[in-house]
């Protein structure tokens, strides 16, 4: 037997991946690998619970001389991870994710439970 994981299928909703993909590479090679990470059932060292959700979202940090950058994704509906948002932090001080932030991704975590099958709320 091989010792190489089954990956779980990753869907990217809204304008992630293209967000994502306008990051500069190292930004783009680090997030992506915390993904591939989060695909095969392990957790990168910058993954955090993001709090205010019934669901666990994570999210994920890579930092780079132009700012902090993260991938927000669920892992709990189903066998799927969904990547809910890629966004820059443009605050320099102060941790909270940024309201209109939140409020993006709670509206595509209900994309996720449609798709899911499990449409319950926050």
């Amino acid at each position: 037997m091989t010792g190489k994981p089954k990956r779980r299928d990753l869907v990217w909703l809204g304008d992630s991946l293209d967000r994502l993909a306008r990051f500069s590479p190292p930004v783009r090679q680090r997030l992506g690998f915390a993904l591939y990470q989060a695909q095969i059932g392990q957790r990168y060292e910058s993954a955090k619970k993001l709090h205010g959700f019934s669901e666990t979202i994570w999210q994920v940090r890579a930092d780079d001389p132009s700012g902090t950058y993260r991938a927000v994704y669920e892992t709990q509906l189903g066998k799927t991870i969904y990547v809910l948002h890629a966004f820059q932090k443009k605050a320099t001080a102060g941790i909270a994710t940024p309201k209109q932030d939140v409020d993006l991704i709670r509206q595509r975590l209900q994309i996720a439970r449609r798709l899911a099958g499990n449409d319950k709320g926050d």
